[in-house]
């Protein structure tokens, strides 16, 4: 078993160095965000010079795969070395990748190129969040959340329209190019900035490589299944079924390996844990809300009320901007109230309420009315959001920050991946269903051409239900978790370690 690293700490980080430390985070953040938003209307583009419209799914889900895959092993490695090293690695992969991918010449290269890309934004996320974690506490995380939370929306609303602008203008190319000036000017304000963090002696990572192997092909195999299901293969088709099976005995192999190992990947007290726990079923649970609306809301404003993708885009900000407001809002009120649990219940009481408007709303229903439903679910989900990691952050020990964070973060990836499926078949199925036609999203356009638009609606409106439903089960857990006190330290005190 490795040593636990010794760390001097300061004895208190003043908000001043708090703040320095936070613009090479925010950056870090922005700069992953970023690459996962300004993608998306490059896709066909890229597509069609790679000559792979067959496989284009890849170029996204391959990014997805391998960040997931990647997070609690590089929480991992950042309890031995460091927050600081692993995210200047993490920078230096991502930087790299982009290089790559803005020269690949083949979708078989794009793929790969974006897999290890996934590796440096997984770094970068995850040692952002647990780098905040070192240096303020649980308590005052909150009043820096708005910085976090508004980095993350600047990118969601910057990245589909610098990516759509240089696709058309410049090359699909362009917006990898991009990355390489951004990257460095991250890199060197993550070494002026980063200087001060807690220091630890260099240790040896014991990296429990089966556990991490059977991990990762249990992540893979279950993303692929949610994927694939219901859209490539049908949800009965041998495949799928292969699929659910391999990731279900990885599944219980890793239970049985990690519980003989002296150092395994996800430490068993982590999942002793109740706190803990619940966090994770937590931020699973919020990110299904999360993703399945942001996937659907575009299609909603494109289908049922007619307008253009640039105009879905704007209509989509208010459900942004709710979400990065009160996610501040939550920091705020969990630092005031010193505790987190009845924010959470109440949070994903907002999140279903303003799913189940949305799912009950008229066809009919007015810009207006439906704008004050997305500002509904949006100022739910991200009222919770920075209790979830709050939370999860209080529970844990010192050396198991990272994982513990990481875990977190694999959650919600998880967690958004579901979502974004589940609605999808949720809403292709009801549609299916009304109409005795097998159809596909990007036909649906014509099949509400043709006179379909109450069999539509429905699919929407019982694709929204269905995230209600992932809320309330949010609320269940949220109202049984325990209530602790924030910590007002950033590191535990000896005893409680």
């Amino acid at each position: 078993m490795v040593a636990s690293a010794q760390i001097q700490h300061p004895a208190v980080f003043t908000h001043q160095q708090v703040m320095r430390i936070m613009w090479g985070v925010a950056l870090c953040i922005f700069l992953s965000a970023l690459d996962q938003t300004i993608v998306v209307p490059a896709v066909p583009a890229m597509a069609g010079d790679l000559k792979g419209f067959g496989q284009l799914s890849w170029i996204v889900s391959v990014y997805l795969l391998t960040s997931t895959a990647a997070t609690p092993i590089l929480g991992k490695l950042s309890d031995s070395y460091g927050r600081r090293r692993l995210i200047l690695v993490s920078i230096a992969i991502f930087t790299l990748a982009s290089l790559l991918c803005a020269l690949a010449q083949t979708l078989l290269e794009m793929a790969a190129f974006r897999a290890v890309q996934g590796v440096g934004g997984a770094g970068l996320i995850a040692m952002s969040h647990a780098v905040m974690a070192d240096v303020a506490s649980p308590r005052e995380r909150g009043r820096y959340q708005l910085y976090l939370s508004g980095t993350w929306g600047a990118a969601a609303i910057v990245g589909p329209l610098a990516g759509g602008f240089l696709t058309d203008h410049l090359s699909w190319r362009a917006i990898f190019w991009i990355n390489l000036p951004l990257g460095l000017v991250t890199f060197l304000l993550t070494v002026r900035t980063l200087g001060i963090l807690p220091r630890r002696e260099r240790q040896r990572a014991v990296i429990d490589y089966p556990g991490a192997t059977l991990m990762t092909v249990a992540v893979t195999a279950g993303l692929l299944l949610m994927s694939w299901g219901g859209n490539e293969y049908d949800w009965t088709s041998p495949i799928i079924i292969g699929l659910g099976a391999v990731s279900a005995l990885a599944v219980l192999l890793l239970t049985r390996i990690e519980g003989a190992r002296p150092d395994p990947l996800f430490p068993g007290r982590l999942f002793t844990n109740a706190i803990a726990v619940s966090g994770f079923a937590l931020s699973f649970c919020n990110a299904i809300c999360m993703l399945g609306a942001t996937f659907l809301l575009p299609l909603y404003f494109q289908f049922m009320r007619g307008v253009g993708a640039a105009a879905s885009g704007v209509l989509l900000m208010p459900f942004l901007f709710a979400f990065v407001v009160f996610s501040y809002v939550g920091g705020r009120m969990a630092r005031r109230l010193g505790r987190t649990k009845w924010l959470m219940v109440l949070a994903s009481l907002i999140t279903a309420a303003g799913l189940v408007l949305m799912g009950t709303a008229e066809d009919d229903a007015s810009h207006y009315l439906t704008t004050v439903y997305v500002i509904v679910v949006g100022a739910g989900i991200g009222l919770i959001q920075p209790c979830i990691t709050m939370t999860v952050q209080n529970a844990v020990e010192t050396r198991d920050l990272g994982i513990a964070t990481s875990g977190t973060l694999l959650f919600r990836m998880i967690g958004g991946s579901f979502g974004a499926t589940m609605v999808g078949a949720i809403l292709v199925g009801r549609f299916n269903a009304l109409m005795g036609t097998h159809a596909r999203l990007s036909t649906l356009r014509g099949g509400l051409a043709a006179g379909s638009g109450h069999a539509l609606a429905s699919g929407f409106h019982f694709a929204f239900l269905g995230c209600a439903a992932m809320s309330i089960l949010g609320f269940a857990i949220a109202l049984l978790a325990p209530d602790p006190v924030l910590r007002t330290t950033a590191i535990p005190s000896p005893q409680a370690e």
